[in-house]
């Protein structure tokens, strides 16, 4: 690009003169800073400067609109090459790879892209960006994909000094690629670790290895890796988790920890055979994550006084219910905290310890050597226990061992899996408990779910008139009138509004619960006629607000779209 053309047309327009653009261009030589930015500085926007260099050169120019480059383009350019030569991959198009360039006219930057084109075997287009998206683009090296990208390098450098492995002694010579891939197992595991995702699965299919983070509850692919590294990554996670590196028809669970960012780490690991070859699922469980309260979990109002007043009890069992994610565990340990007092020996038996109580003899139950549920929960009456934690009711044995330490003057808590608290009873008798232990030992029967909360930076309102209040006011229509009464009404509500700062629109999750609690009333049923209809007659009798209805107030109150509650309620 000629600077003289670009300055004329900058004149041209009155945005600067020629006396600022001199100092700027001789700011840039002695400084190394792009012009650009030099010029933007002096008060230029990036659209006035894209515009000069686009009439400048003819050669189109394309902005990322605050857009992220995803990894498999980006691995297209090493990094060294796009800070160096001034040009990063913005996206694959038709089969062209669009390139965008800073400066067009720069000969070393054009060979150097010629010659990776060559290589790459991809015809490829140039755009002008503007020095925001460039900057923007290289800080994605810093990202998963750039630390990928560098492994991804040094996996070719590997192969080609290396030279091909037989595939007969691949196991045993642990792959002539292993530095490499054991590097790549780390920054994967350290990206989700720091991105607070819940889960990581790899997964193989015909051409591409996919790698997704669950992170609030919703899966998001976070690399698309080349399928020639499914076998080694595979391999590396069996190798951290004892698992059998020859048994690729049958699945197999494993755990392992690593010290990722100065805390101790654990990950459950589970291998599943298809189609295309192993998938591996991760569960990342951080054990010195801090146990929240009650409050914090999104407990208020008639719930959070029904629990309180439940965990004061001297005996009872209390169980949550939910699918498996909806945070039942965590509401567990929020009780436990709760409870945690010097008078109490208080036992958990767990399948994994998800968090470390001070003060709590967690205990970690092993099927493989029939050291289960059941069987730990006999050895837990015999350690004199004030409370019981047990991570779930799973069979009937369970059940009433939990019920006859409830009987005998135990506070027991765990979970059951049922979609509502109404569920609750009729589960346990479809279990084999008998209504009569029911009535006397059920305290609290709570279900749950987890909704993603919006950013509060990042949001949209949305006016509290017409077809939306007539919706709100349809949704309380089985409430109590005594709830009714206490619920405020906003001028607005809000929803999730994706931004730079806030991808998604949303950012961490709260809970939303219901809460049945034993009376007398309660008693009778169960004992005569304990169907869900009755039970959830007398629910509305004493109060109970659903989860749908919770959620609700949560919209009211600004902490949650109606959008994200309709995906778990």
């Amino acid at each position: 690009m000629s600077d003289t053309r670009f300055a004329d047309l900058l004149l041209q327009k009155g945005l600067i003169t020629r006396d600022k653009f001199e100092s700027a261009r001789g700011e840039a030589e002695r400084t190394g800073l792009l012009l650009e930015e030099i010029l933007e500085n002096q008060g230029l926007s990036s659209a006035q400067i894209l515009e000069a260099k686009t009439k400048a050169t003819g050669i189109p120019a394309k902005s990322l609109e605050g857009g992220r480059v995803p990894f498999d383009i980006l691995r297209y350019v090493p990094e060294d090459s796009a800070r160096n030569y001034r040009f990063v991959p913005l996206g694959m198009k038709e089969g062209v790879l669009e390139i965008g360039m800073l400066d067009p006219s720069d000969l070393d930057a054009r060979e150097a892209l010629q010659f990776i084109a060559s290589r790459l075997n991809l015809p490829f287009r140039v755009y002008l960006i503007s020095a925001a998206d460039f900057k923007r683009v290289l800080e994605e090296y810093k990202g998963l994909g750039g630390e990928v990208t560098r492994v991804l390098g040094e996996l070719e450098m590997a192969l080609s000094e290396g030279g091909p492995v037989p595939e007969e002694l691949a196991v045993e010579s642990k792959l002539v690629e292993e530095a490499p891939i054991t590097k790549m197992v780390a920054v994967i595991l350290k990206h989700a670790t720091e991105g607070k995702a819940s889960d990581v699965h790899i997964e193989p299919s015909r051409d591409k290895l996919r790698v997704r983070f669950r992170v609030d509850g919703i899966l998001h692919t976070s690399l698309i890796l080349p399928l020639k590294v499914h076998e080694a990554i595979i391999s590396r996670i069996k190798i951290l988790t004892n698992m059998q590196l020859d048994e690729k028809r049958k699945p197999q669970d494993g755990r392992f920890s690593a010290r990722i960012e100065s805390r101790e780490i654990d990950f459950r690991v589970s291998s599943f055979p298809t189609t295309f070859g192993e998938k591996m699922a991760i569960r990342i469980l951080d054990p010195e994550t801090g146990v929240k309260s009650l409050e914090a979990l999104g407990l208020d109002g008639r719930n959070l006084e029904a629990i309180q007043a439940g965990l004061k009890r001297p005996y009872g069992m209390i169980l949550l219910t939910g699918p498996t994610g909806s945070g039942k565990t965590t509401t567990l340990y929020a009780m436990l905290q709760t409870l945690n007092k010097e008078r109490y020996n208080i036992v958990s038996l767990e399948d994994p310890i998800e968090y470390n109580i001070e003060g709590v003899n967690q205990s970690q139950v092993r099927p493989e050597i029939n050291y289960d549920f059941a069987s730990g929960l006999r050895s837990i009456l015999r350690q004199d226990p004030d409370i019981i934690m047990v991570g779930e009711i799973r069979d009937r044995e369970t059940a009433g061992l939990a019920i006859h330490a409830a009987l005998t003057g135990h506070i027991v808590l765990s979970t059951l899996h049922t979609n509502s608290a109404i569920g609750v009873i009729p589960r346990l008798i479809d279990m084999g408990v008998d209504p009569f232990l029911i009535a006397p030992t059920l305290t609290l029967a709570i279900g749950q779910r987890l909704v993603r909360t919006l950013c509060p930076d990042s949001k949209k309102k949305v006016s509290l008139v017409g077809s939306v209040r007539e919706k709100i006011d349809e949704e309380f229509k089985d409430m109590s009138e005594s709830e009714k009464r206490q619920v405020k009404f906003p001028k607005e509500i809000y929803q999730a509004l994706p931004s730079a700062s806030c991808p998604k629109g949303t950012s961490g999750r709260i809970g939303v619960f219901e809460v049945l609690s034993m009376t007398p009333q309660l008693e009778k049923i169960i004992l005569k006629v304990p169907t869900e209809t009755e039970i959830s007659a007398e629910a509305r009798r004493q109060g109970m607000i659903t989860m749908r209805e919770d959620g609700i107030l949560k919209v009211l109150s600004g902490r949650v779209g109606l959008e994200e509650l309709s995906e778990v309620t």
